[in-house]
């Protein structure tokens, strides 16, 4: 009798299996209708094409391409469909976001990883944490940060400034290696009161070289990171831990190192925290940050939330590894890139100088002057749209739902469709890059990088496609209720470090060939083999000339 319950047990759980995964390849769907690029294999479908860390091409011509919508294929035969017409995207990550979820395996990953934080949750969960979370990001707080953020500038500076040891010539420096201390050290004092790394020495913090190894180390277990909606739910997080012993895999270990360190000092860090708010006002407001860093804010509204409101102590630890590494990776290399096209752009380099010279007179910029450049707005406005550090979001349908669409598109029948049927369980990839780089909203200089186009009324094609995004008529940051929280710290760290190094250096190519990879976000490497996290660039002293 029990052998027989077994194996209707087994029969029926590997049915629903079949059923789930693979009724794709067997039942025709609305997404048949939808051109698209053919399958690169059956196993993989252009799944590997989407994350291979040489994949511009193929985003390229998925842009080019198609009008707004494109079928894919995942593994097995599976339909996806990849969208970057702004009428759906505004369906998918506002209107509709609940149907259109984050993907299981993005949301496993991120709760295996960073534990139970914004990155981890889904639906009511999301909405309470991010609840919660709103007043520390607000723009009164924010104002309050420029301090903060003005003195590890200046520790920057300090630590470059010893790195080229006031040499005349121009010196090679790792500016991805700076930028990431930098970016660690502003989420640490002003996200967390906590400080990882003095700035002034050559060797980082032994946090911040894991959270730079994450991505690398990422792009290496990416195939594997689709199995875990299998196994995340298997068995205590101890027993999972010990499994992953038995994977013959040396980017999985590195992966759990990373992950053990990044918990580790969560821990430290909210334990210190949660010593002070113990004792008292005057201990918060002997730390770092003063009890005003968006942390002490977060157990402060916590302390004070009503009982249903309250978020669990593992939840808060979540919160604190989600901050550090979506603060960290996205603005470093955000603000590598910026450096990058400057030096490759001499001519915007001095002219955006200028204009932080005339400004500053030699003094520190407040809120107010910061936000009030033109140039240095337009500069960064301009890197995100055309170089956003993250390239798409996956998200999967909970439900039937129908996509319209901005422009119509003519099925492989012929006829013209103004929207299309997504099935349940289909997986979508929103193109933000795409979207960002459409000619057919941003004009046909869509791919050049020109801060100028922000200077002057954007055309009307951007204005009337009512792009979904948070920030400036771009996806870069994302929308809805997903969109990113601290994108305008983000925006304050890089405007602050960029006035205090262009006050201060010059920067140029270095002749090493450095490659951006195709990642979770995007990251320079040198050369498009290495694994190795790095941006080499010629740095020397600003000297004014004459008048």
């Amino acid at each position: 009798m029990i052998s027989l319950l077994l194996q209707g047990a087994v029969i029926c759980s590997a049915s629903w299996l079949l059923w789930k995964y693979f009724r794709q390849v067997v039942v025709k769907s609305p997404l048949d209708n939808i051109p698209g690029p053919p399958a690169q294999s059956f196993l993989y479908g252009n799944l590997k094409q989407l994350l291979d860390r040489n994949g511009w091409g193929f985003l390229s011509n998925l842009t080019e391409s198609y009008p707004g919508v494109a079928k894919l294929y995942g593994p097995l035969g599976r339909r996806m469909l990849y969208v970057f017409d702004p009428t759906a995207m505004h369906s998918i990550i506002v209107k509709e976001q609940y149907v259109f979820e984050e993907a299981e395996f993005f949301i496993k990953t991120n709760r295996l990883v960073f534990g139970p934080g914004l990155l981890g949750t889904l639906g009511s969960h999301h909405r309470k944490q991010r609840k919660l979370l709103n007043p520390a990001f607000s723009i009164a707080h924010m104002r309050r940060m420029i301090p903060i953020f003005t003195a590890v500038g200046h520790k920057l500076v300090e630590g470059i400034e010893r790195r080229i040891g006031g040499q005349p010539a121009a010196v090679e420096v790792d500016m991805l290696s700076w930028m990431g201390r930098t970016a660690l050290e502003l989420i640490g004092q002003a996200g967390l009161g906590y400080s990882f790394d003095p700035l002034v020495a050559d060797t980082p913090d032994d946090f911040g070289y894991a959270i730079k190894a994450f991505q690398p180390t990422m792009v290496a277990i990416n195939a594997l990171r689709r199995l875990l909606p299998y196994v995340a739910d298997l068995g205590s997080p101890a027993l999972r831990r010990k499994l992953l012993q038995f994977i013959p895999n040396p980017a999985v270990r590195k992966m759990r190192d990373i992950v053990d360190t990044m918990w580790r000092r969560s821990v430290e860090i909210y334990e210190s925290k949660k010593l002070a708010f113990e004792q008292g006002d005057e201990a918060v407001s002997q730390q770092i940050g003063e009890g005003k860093d968006l942390m002490s804010i977060l157990l402060q509204a916590n302390m004070n939330a009503a009982e249903e409101d309250k978020l669990p102590e593992e939840e808060l630890l979540g919160q604190m590894a989600t901050f550090i590494f979506a603060a960290m990776d996205t603005t470093s290399n955000a603000l590598a890139m910026t450096l990058s096209l400057l030096a490759e752009h001499p001519e915007v380099q001095e002219k955006l100088r200028q204009e932080i010279l005339e400004a500053s007179k030699g003094e520190d910029l407040g809120y107010d002057s910061l936000v009030s450049l033109p140039y240095l707005d337009a500069v960064c406005r301009e890197t995100l749209r055309l170089h956003a550090p993250v390239a798409q979001v996956f998200r999967e349908t909970r439900e039937d739902a129908v996509l319209p669409l901005s422009t119509p598109v003519r099925g492989l029948d012929g006829k013209i469709l103004h929207e299309i049927p997504v099935p349940k369980d289909t997986t979508v990839v929103v193109g933000l890059l795409s979207s960002n780089q459409n000619k057919q909203i941003w004009g046909e200089d869509a791919l050049e990088w020109k801060p100028e186009r922000w200077l002057s009324p954007l055309p009307e094609s951007v204005t009337e496609a009512k792009i979904p995004g948070v920030y400036s008529n771009l996806m870069t940051f994302l929308g809805g209720g997903r969109a990113c929280i601290g994108f305008k710290f983000s925006q304050l760290e890089m405007k602050v470090v960029l006035c205090l190094l262009l006050s201060k250096f010059t920067f140029t190519p270095s002749p090493k060939p450095v490659f951006w990879n195709l990642s979770g976000v995007r990251f320079p490497t040198v050369g498009p083999t290495s694994t190795k996290p790095s941006l080499p660039m010629n740095v020397a002293l600003y000297k004014p000339q004459a008048a």
